[in-house]
């Protein structure tokens, strides 16, 4: 080999290594295949994680928040008239049968409100006056009225007046064993019977509100406007 050869090979690989340097050009660098792609894919899982779970949280927020507010905040604040039952419970089945001898349940009320009453073997003043206060209180909810049935449980071998019933037109009238009403769930501890009271159950099926005797038709009207406002069924 010449000199002239020699030294032109020598200046080739000193360019090449300037090239390398700068990083311009020069060999790829050492890696090992497969570990680039197994490290992105890794990131691409833990991102696709951490998404999934901001959209669960977000998701979820409004009942975290509810029930936190309600079971650990827990406010005495509460403006509600009649006695809130809780827990919540559903309604038991109570069966009969409607006064022309059709079959009749609470079941076929659900997805409305409803306000319910019963009777003993006479609908005595006290009786008729709970049945006007649910009348009027559905009448006082405007364009909300159709979200609300109301119910009525006397004696299996009851047949109300019928004068009685033109004055409530609607009022879903069930005739049941005497102790339907106690069977299904709806429970007193003060020595009354269930049927002399008036109960609010949700679209549900769960039982809500119990008034007292004699009770406050203005104040009962707020808590019915105040559950229609807040459900977002029925």
């Amino acid at each position: 080999m010449t000199h002239e050869s020699r030294e032109s090979d020598r200046r080739e690989a000193d360019d090449h290594s300037v090239r390398a340097s700068d990083g311009r050009a020069g060999p790829a660098p050492d890696i090992r295949p497969g570990s680039l792609p197994d490290a992105e894919a890794r990131r691409r899982v833990r991102r696709g994680r951490l998404i999934a779970l901001g959209i669960l949280l977000v998701c979820a927020a409004p009942i975290i928040a509810s029930y936190f507010t309600y079971y650990v905040i827990r406010p005495e604040g509460r403006t509600n008239y009649g006695t809130l039952l809780e827990p919540l419970r559903t309604v038991g089945e109570l069966r009969g049968t409607a006064p022309d001898g059709a079959p009749a349940d609470l079941a076929g009320l659900r997805g409305r409100w409803v306000l319910l009453t019963g009777a003993g073997a006479q609908c005595d003043t006290e009786c008729e006056h709970r049945l006007y206060l649910m009348r009027q209180l559905r009448l006082t909810t405007g364009k909300d009225r159709d979200r609300v049935e109301r119910a009525w449980i006397v004696p299996a071998d009851a047949q109300p007046p019928a004068g009685l019933l033109e004055q409530h037109d609607g009022l879903v009238v069930i005739r049941a064993a005497d102790d339907a009403m106690a069977q299904a769930g709806f429970e007193v501890a003060d020595g009354s019977r269930p049927q002399d009271h008036v109960w609010v159950l949700d679209p549900l099926g769960n039982l809500v509100l119990r008034y007292p005797l004699a009770p406050d038709a203005s104040r009962m009207k707020k808590d019915l406007l105040k559950l229609l406002k807040a459900s977002r069924i029925g």
